[in-house]
């Protein structure tokens, strides 16, 4: 079920000006894509980490070199050497650590949705994301496509949402929180495999194909108490022969999920420092919660 126009756009505030409010009542509208949040202070985390959730989903397209994909071999052709999830999580990891010093950049298209068990509902984001690492931390920025457009810019610390259908930008600086943010962040954004078992306790479910490429299928559980408060598991699609996730999936202890695909991803090539600017105009308000 979808809203009019005019209603997005009043959720929309209504969700800015006051977050506890969807705490207490029971909407048809599928949640927002910045709805949840892993850490603390309840008005700053469901605002602030639920869009950097978003990028982090994004960010999990990244590939740290750009091999072709490994075809998927009929199963008369495949090897039978013996192998035990054990084994094949840690030749999965030991790529990993192998190339995660490699990511520079990333960029491309994203496919987002957002399923609520409630309404038995999902919804679809579609746009263009943007990644990169610099010597003080992360910058992502992201394009929503839709009927209410957004831009999402995270750089040095400080998050801004871009609302242009009513020309609003919402903007949180992250404080005392940035150590965890960008390690949060970094769970798709070069992260080595040693950092994966160190912050999550990591299992091989199996091997699956996406798009035609042989994935090793893993899931995680966090290791840190605020982000498995809101997130009770999470599924990684990984392409080991090139370090890519292909999918990733966050579940929530309601049968909430979020699910996300990548596409046409272009790696380590220059980012215009541009695109990590908002795109206002003098008209534009901007508000700062507390």
């Amino acid at each position: 079920m979808r809203s009019s126009e005019a209603a997005e756009e009043r959720w929309n505030r209504s969700e800015l000006i006051c977050p506890t409010r969807r705490k207490n009542r029971l909407s048809m509208k599928p949640k927002h894509w910045f709805s949840r949040l892993p850490f603390s202070s309840l008005t700053y985390s469901r605002f602030t980490l639920s869009a950097l959730c978003l990028l982090l989903l994004a960010g999990s397209a990244v590939a740290r070199k750009a091999k072709k994909p490994s075809k998927v071999l009929p199963a008369s052709e495949q090897q039978t050497t013996p192998t035990t999830p054990d084994s094949d999580l840690k030749a999965v990891l030991a790529k990993m650590n192998q190339s995660a010093a490699g990511f520079k950049s990333a960029q491309g298209d994203f496919e987002f949705k957002s399923y609520q068990k409630l309404t038995d509902d999902t919804d679809t984001q579609k746009g263009r994301i943007y990644f990169r690492r610099t010597k003080s931390g992360v910058d992502a920025a992201f394009e929503i496509a839709g009927p209410a457009p957004k831009q999402v810019v995270y750089k040095d610390g400080k998050l801004q949402i871009f609302e242009k259908k009513i020309n609003q930008v919402t903007e949180r600086q992250v404080g005392k929180n940035k150590s965890d943010v960008e390690a949060f962040l970094s769970l798709g954004f070069g992260a080595s495999g040693d950092e994966l078992q160190r912050d999550y306790a990591v299992k091989m479910d199996s091997w699956e194909t996406v798009d035609g490429v042989k994935t090793a299928k893993l899931d995680l559980t966090p290791k840190k108490e605020k982000v498995l408060q809101t997130y009770n598991k999470i599924i990684l699609w990984i392409d080991p022969e090139r370090d890519v996730l292909l999918k990733q999936q966050f579940f929530e202890h309601s049968g909430d999920y979020r699910l996300a695909h990548y596409t046409n991803m272009k790696l380590n090539e220059k980012i215009q420092d541009d695109v990590f600017r908002l795109k206002t105009n003098g008209n534009t308000k901007t508000v700062k919660p507390q």
